[in-house]
């Protein structure tokens, strides 16, 4: 069992808080260095990840000195815009992490970064010269297959029958069900199909966290569950137990239900789903759950669209989660900031928006007709399928890492 850094108790006098922060990183420091110059063989190069930058980077630069082996850097974000979300731009550990940051990271044979505009802040403001290494999803990111998503909504049938809430519009309609179906596909012999009546499904993960306004997506929903009222003209005396009988019997509205499946662990769950219960949507569900590493590839390949809240700390670095959707063929709704256009073409495998009510907007472009009839959402599966053929982990490493790493030891071995 990994074991974990004890938190700082609450009744510590506040003089003693610095002295442990100050003693985390140092600990860590020795625990590294240690690793690295006596436990495994001497490498070639060290390729590190940051952030961590501290004592990650000071950690493996010693390391590398001793050992005379490179010393790259893979740039994600930078570390102390992490850090200043909870203490604060001004705060003195923010500076000082931030030039330990900058010292080690000049000090790298040769560098890695995720987007453009953060090797040009790289190249401005650090005297860093660095190579792009687009993110790309693992092979087991790939679109999910008629028979998977059945399996898969079997074995989540029993999550999804639950509320969050006394019933909703896909508890409802789960009632009397066979044993061979689900909500989502039903069997005919050994053959899957997909019910024409099916709820639309969104995808999104998170990490629960103030950094991500969850807020946005359920203002989202509860526009949308009443513009389709308004377009439809129905009103609050609208019998909901008639829509809720109709939907059982398969009847299909132009607009369909929304099941919106929240996969992550996190500090603010349970207060966005108390949130949620108070919700009264017609058309709308929720789920959180938390899947094995086997089902949530199969997840994303199995929804009809993803939805990303993710905002950068540094605005340089791209949302992992994203990358992995389009692995799954699922074309994204992401909320707008200055570099997501680098990984998110708009119009092509998916689109920005910067409001809940630009987002309900969306919602509502995408699902008009479905599932036969939603022609945008159609555009936007192929344009996100065809993108994603062409850009590969092992390709990418191979045009932009590969010939980084092997100059980097040529130089250093001469």
């Amino acid at each position: 069992m990994e074991t974990q850094w004890p938190t700082i108790p609450r009744g510590l006098p506040k003089v003693l808080k610095p002295v442990l922060l100050l003693l985390k990183p140092l600990i860590q420091f020795f625990m590294l260095l240690w690793f690295l110059c006596v436990k495994i063989a001497s490498p070639d190069v060290f390729l590190v990840q940051n952030p961590p930058s501290v004592p990650t980077l000071v950690a493996v630069k010693w390391a590398s000195s001793l050992r005379r082996s490179a010393f790259i850097v893979d740039w994600h974000n930078f570390g102390y815009t992490l850090l200043s979300l909870s203490l604060g731009r001004r705060s003195h550990f923010v500076s000082i992490y931030r030039w330990i940051e900058k010292y080690y990271g000049k000090m790298a044979n040769g560098s890695l970064c995720v987007t453009q505009a953060m090797q040009h802040e790289l190249a401005q403001n650090w005297g860093i010269k660095a190579t792009v290494l687009y993110d790309q999803p693992p092979e087991f990111f790939h679109p999910t297959s008629l028979e998977e998503k059945h399996e898969l909504f079997c074995r989540l049938n029993k999550n999804l029958h639950q509320p969050l809430g006394v019933q909703d519009c896909v508890s409802n309609g789960m009632e009397g069900q066979k044993a061979d179906e689900t909500i989502f596909t039903s069997l005919a012999g050994t053959d899957v199909f997909l019910k024409p009546n099916r709820p639309a499904v969104v995808v999104s993960s998170t990490s629960w966290t103030p950094d991500e306004d969850f807020g946005i997506l359920l203002e989202a929903a509860l526009m949308y569950d009443r513009r389709v009222a308004a377009i439809l003209n129905e009103d609050d005396s609208t019998n909901e137990e008639v829509f809720l009988k109709e939907i059982s019997d398969g009847k299909q509205y132009l607009y369909p239900r929304l099941l919106f499946i929240i996969t992550g662990k996190g500090p603010d769950k349970e207060s966005y789903e108390e949130k949620i219960r108070r919700l009264r949507l017609k058309r709308v569900a929720f789920r959180t759950m938390w899947l094995s590493a086997e089902d949530y590839p199969l997840l994303l390949g199995s929804a009809d669209l993803g939805v990303c809240l993710h905002t950068s700390s540094s605005g340089l670095d791209l949302p992992m989660k994203v990358v992995d959707m389009f692995g799954c063929g699922l074309p994204v709704c992401a909320v707008s900031y200055s570099c997501i256009e680098e990984l998110v073409k708009v119009d092509k495998n998916g689109l920005l928006f910067s409001s809940s009510s630009e987002l309900a907007d969306q919602l509502l472009m995408l699902f008009k007709g479905f599932p036969d009839d939603s022609d945008v959402l159609k555009k936007l599966r192929n344009g996100t399928l065809e993108m994603g053929l062409s850009a590969r982990w092992a390709t990418e490493w191979e045009e932009h890492a590969k010939p980084l790493i092997t100059e980097v030891i040529s130089q250093f071995d001469d």
